[in-house]
């Protein structure tokens, strides 16, 4: 049985997995879900501020140490891409294998800021705007998201990521392209490119970016 490792993308925290987790755990799975860093209700101000991808990437590996998971299967959803990336990268063979779900795969040097859109650089800096340091969800319920949803830290999405190479170790790689957004999806070109790497399994489902919320099944049954 695997042990999945559930990342969340901004904005949101392990509820977004709230759905898939219990189908896992039923087929015999172990499964964590985190939030983390400056997404958890009840961090301060300051936490906010000082997050960043580093911190999250933290937040991978110690609970990774903490349970003493040795062959993790690390799933990122959109900026949660960049988490696992980097928390793989840093943890040698004890991550057996990566799904970045409608997710960013970065390269080293990459950054969330650097692989996003123009539209979204410049939502990043709207959304920042009354702080600074904080990005508010792009949407507010109820005309669209979750009221769960928190600000992210700023930081976190135009830090480059440091990767040593490690990563490119990790035995089994899937890219989940969900097709159901393809007049805002980011994930077009991703898609593309990594279909045409041997070492990448990619997979489409016809969702929209949110597909553990829409189709927590499909994603399951894929996970499994």
């Amino acid at each position: 049985m695997a042990t999945f490792v559930l990342v969340p993308g901004a904005w949101h925290g392990a509820w977004t997995f709230e759905s898939v987790i219990p189908m896992l755990e039923r087929a015999g799975h172990t499964v964590h879900a985190l939030t983390l860093t400056g997404l958890r209700p009840d961090d301060d101000d300051a936490t906010v501020a000082s997050a960043h991808l580093d911190t999250h990437a933290d937040d991978v590996v110690s609970l990774l140490d903490r349970a003493r998971i040795t062959d993790a299967t690390l799933v990122g959803h959109s900026y949660g891409g960049m988490v696992i990336a980097a928390a793989a990268d840093r943890v040698g063979g004890r991550v057996s294998r990566l799904v970045h779900l409608d997710a960013y795969v970065p390269r080293d040097g990459d950054s969330c800021w650097s692989l996003t859109t123009e539209g979204y650089r410049q939502s990043f800096l709207a959304g920042a705007a009354d702080t600074g340091h904080a990005v508010r969800p792009p949407f507010r319920a109820p005309h669209g998201g979750d009221p769960r949803r928190r600000p992210h830290p700023l930081a976190s999405l135009v830090q480059t990521i440091r990767l040593t190479g490690a990563v490119e170790r990790v035995p089994r790689r899937d890219f989940v392209y969900c097709a159901g957004w393809e007049d805002h999806t980011r994930f077009a070109g991703l898609r593309a490119r990594l279909r045409a790497d041997a070492v990448w399994r990619v997979h489409d489902l016809p969702t929209a970016h949110n597909a553990m919320r829409e189709a927590p099944g499909a994603v399951a049954e894929l996970l499994i």
